[in-house]
């Protein structure tokens, strides 16, 4: 193949080889057909020929001859018996003789030779009886026998035995045109054979054709894209994609190099981001050190000092408390206050701060034990308040986490219950559990409805943020850190928790909790056997 050839071959897809390659079948196939039509068609005028000319006519040749050899053979016994009776076959044989010829005349009328044959035979006919027969017929008188006459006899044999020599030629020619339709039959079956030959080996080579153009123009060039491919996944990101075979192939694999030369930036990059997020992780670990340092100051050096000033500040109270006027003793008050309000926003926000960096272990906890112990923790406030406390009539489930959280978390949820109930109103708590359906498979759903002042649905997420408070001081004591530690339980857990705004008779606090792996249900597949 020369460069510009090699050069346009590049410039076609695989679809465009295949299309070139099934053109040039196509043509060829077409010119089979062709050529076997012509053929078949040759046949068959052949095969007539044969069967409804040629043959027909020597039947009809043969009966004409007999009906001849009876002509003949009825002169010769009227010549012997003077009765008119033997000339019945002469006259029959007559009426034979011009339908056969005339059937012959139809059938070849497009072969001169035997039309030829025919007319020779039909004139030296004529001529016999003209010459010999007839003349011979008059002769003889019925009921008298002629004497024979040996010269008329001889001539007559004479003239017959050359009308059987042109039978002979007649025979001869129709054989021979017999001969020669079998030869042109066979000749154009064979020719017949040799294109539907030719066709059987034209489909073979195309198919081999399409085999090593399938396997030079694809097979090849996919295969070596995709051993590049496998050498770029175990890690040869710098080993370049060299773009082989069809147009469209070339341009695959280009795509490749292109994603390759992609992946090859994103990985410096991320390489680049890696290094950055270890330095931010040491960076991170550090503070988180700096953290624990500053958690144990705040639980140990901070809260002392607070202790000291509630402490001495009672001491003043106590003993100077009536050299003090009212204003004294209302200074004292708030430092006193103050002082264990410090306290327990310390305590507050190292229990927050504590979430699932310190209780990474998880362990089944049954809902059920956990709510106990937070009721238990609550049971003053609850006694205080004559708060009921509907539980679901089934046991809580159990859920993998930490039950100290989960404790704290139920003591939250309920204790806001308590505190945020609406005055001369004993609250009422309900506590409900049900299985998650649709998109929420797989997680219990938890409810905690009271029948409080409620929170307005423009703070249903600002509750959840730390230090976030509805309410004075003065009104409802707290932190405001108690619904954002439940959020960040809950969360730890792999749940989430919200408020219902639909529910207007209080407030329904709704949470998800995984269901434990042990209490998942086994999928078992149709037709297979526990």
């Amino acid at each position: 193949m020369t460069a510009p050839a090699r050069r346009r071959g590049r410039q076609l897809t695989v679809q465009g080889w295949l299309n070139v390659v099934l053109a040039v079948m196509g043509v060829l196939v077409l010119a089979g057909a062709f050529a076997g039509a012509i053929l078949m068609n040759r046949t068959d005028v052949v095969s007539r020929e044969l069967i409804e000319k040629i043959q027909p006519s020597r039947v009809a040749a043969y009966r004409m001859q007999a009906a001849l050899r009876d002509q003949e053979t009825a002169v010769r016994g009227f010549a012997i018996a003077a009765d008119e009776q033997f000339l019945e076959p002469y006259y029959e044989g007559q009426q034979t003789e011009r339908e056969a010829a005339d059937e012959i005349r139809a059938l070849v009328g497009d072969h001169s030779n035997l039309i030829a044959d025919l007319d020779a035979v039909q004139r030296a006919t004529d001529e016999w009886r003209a010459t010999y027969a007839e003349p011979f017929i008059q002769s003889v008188r019925p009921g008298v026998p002629r004497v024979a006459d040996n010269t008329l006899i001889q001539r007559g044999k004479e003239e017959f035995d050359n009308i059987r020599a042109l039978f002979h030629v007649q025979n001869v020619d129709l054989a021979a045109a017999r001969t020669a339709g079998i030869k042109e039959l066979d000749r154009v079956q064979g020719w017949r054979d040799r294109v539907l030959a030719g066709i059987i080996v034209t489909f073979f080579v195309t198919a081999l054709v399409l085999a090593i153009l399938a396997r030079s123009a694809l097979v090849r060039p996919l295969s070596a894209l995709a051993a590049s491919c496998r050498r770029i996944t175990e890690g040869h990101f710098d080993e370049r994609i060299v773009a082989r075979g069809p147009r469209d192939v070339r341009s695959m694999a280009t795509d490749v190099e292109d994603m390759r030369q992609r992946i090859i930036d994103e990985l410096e990059s991320s390489r680049a981001a890696q290094e950055q997020l270890d330095e931010q992780t040491i960076e991170l670990r550090r503070s988180n050190a700096e953290l624990e340092q500053f958690a144990y100051v705040a639980s140990h050096d901070l809260q002392e000092p607070l202790r000291k000033v509630a402490s001495f500040c009672q001491l003043l109270e106590k003993r100077y408390g009536d050299k003090l006027d009212e204003r004294g003793a209302e200074y004292i008050k708030y430092a006193v206050d103050g002082a264990k309000r410090m306290q327990v926003l310390i305590n507050d926000l190292l229990t927050f701060s504590r979430v699932g960096r310190l209780s990474a272990a998880h362990t089944d906890v049954d809902l059920g034990e956990a709510l106990d112990a937070a009721l238990s923790n609550l049971e003053t406030s609850i006694e205080e308040s004559g708060a009921e406390i509907v539980r679901p009539s089934e046991p809580l489930p159990q859920v993998s986490g930490d039950a100290t959280l989960l404790a704290m978390l139920w003591q939250n949820l309920v204790g806001n219950a308590v505190k945020f109930r609406k005055p001369d109103t004993a609250p009422r708590i309900v506590i409900e559990c049900e299985r998650g359906t649709d998109d929420r498979d797989g997680q219990w759903l938890l409810t905690v409805s009271d029948n409080g002042i409620g929170i307005a649905e423009e703070f249903s997420q600002k509750v959840f943020v730390i230090f976030q408070r509805l309410h004075g001081r003065d009104a409802y004591s707290g932190t405001g850190i108690g619904l954002a530690l439940c959020k960040k339980i809950v969360e730890y857990h792999g749940g989430t928790i919200w408020i219902d705004n639909s529910y207007t008779e209080g407030t329904r606090f709704r949470m998800t909790l995984p269901v434990a792996v042990h209490e998942q249900p086994e999928v078992v597949l149709e037709g297979a056997h526990p």
